[in-house]
């Protein structure tokens, strides 16, 4: 089976291409519903636990279920429920002019654009793993961050359904060495808990304030899981490049200062640079450097 995937991976690029885009496109549709639901569904939560700790636990029940899978997805304002052919990425939204078709009211173009990228990540992912486990893990962790970065910029928080779940994925991917071997992904995780722990403790000691959140610790103990520790300087490099080159170009486009910015998006694009050209940008680098 997998020769033949192989097979026909070598012998139809542009199909693999064109399947991967489509499939990503699919998985792009859901994660708009992870991105939106998500946060809603941990504030229920939070709700819930403190009516129970209050003593008002029937204020907690819900009538109505709400999770990742109901309700139907619907039009805010009309509720009017979305037939399925009316939920087909980034096609819908063409036919339908980006408008509900029940009321006229405006859907945001932040969906098919997030089904786009879902599927052209997924695609490159693909092409350079491979029709494989490896690749197919990869996709995983692809739309993993692809989640975490839009819900920390939407929000402002990392949620641990998301992180410590994958962290988890990873050590277990890694013990089979798809990405690489165990004690790296192991050590991986310890590290890249700690390194920001450090800067968040050095950071607060200095200047009395909290720079970042607990969240972005386990977001790149998340990255060390998946691609070892000896990854994470990079990773760590790109982000703050990353952090340093778009914050400032929010702040020139007129972005209030004293509103902070997310460092989970920034993680998110340096992990994903790193999953895929990691090994190759350290090598050049060391080329670079040698004497």
């Amino acid at each position: 089976m997998i020769s033949q995937l192989a097979l026909f991976e070598a012998e139809y690029p542009l199909q693999v291409f064109a399947i991967s885009l489509v499939f990503g496109s699919l998985i792009g549709s859901f994660l708009n519903v992870v991105i939106h639901r998500m946060p809603i569904m941990m504030q229920k939560e939070w709700e819930s636990q403190a009516n129970e700790v209050l003593g008002q636990a029937e204020e907690a029940q819900e009538s109505e279920t709400y999770n990742l899978i109901f309700p139907n997805s619907h039009c805010p304002k009309c509720d009017y429920t979305i037939k399925p052919w009316e939920n087909i990425p980034i096609v819908s939204y063409l036919f339908l002019k980006g408008k509900c078709s029940s009321c006229g009211n405006r859907i945001s173009p932040r969906y098919p654009l997030i089904e786009l990228v879902t599927g052209v990540l997924t695609a490159i992912v693909i092409l350079n793993f491979g029709l494989n486990l490896t690749g197919l893990t990869c996709c995983i962790l692809t739309w993993a961050l692809l989640s975490l970065a839009l819900i920390d910029f939407d929000h402002q928080f990392i949620p641990d359904d998301i992180t410590l779940p994958m962290l988890w994925l990873g050590l277990i991917c890694n013990y089979f060495d798809l990405i690489t071997l165990f004690g790296n992904a192991f050590w991986g995780a310890v590290t890249g808990y700690l390194v920001l722990w450090s800067v968040f403790q050095v950071f607060k000691l200095v200047t009395g304030k909290e720079g970042m959140g607990y969240g972005d610790f386990k977001m790149l103990a998340m990255l060390g899981a998946w691609m070892g520790w000896q990854m994470l300087p990079l990773i760590v490099i790109l982000s703050s490049m990353a952090g340093a080159i778009i914050g400032g170009a929010l702040i020139f486009f007129g972005r209030d200062r004293a509103v902070p910015i997310s460092f989970g998006p920034f993680l998110a694009i340096a992990g994903w640079i790193a999953l895929l050209w990691g090994n190759e940008i350290t090598q050049m680098y060391l080329k670079f450097t040698a004497f």
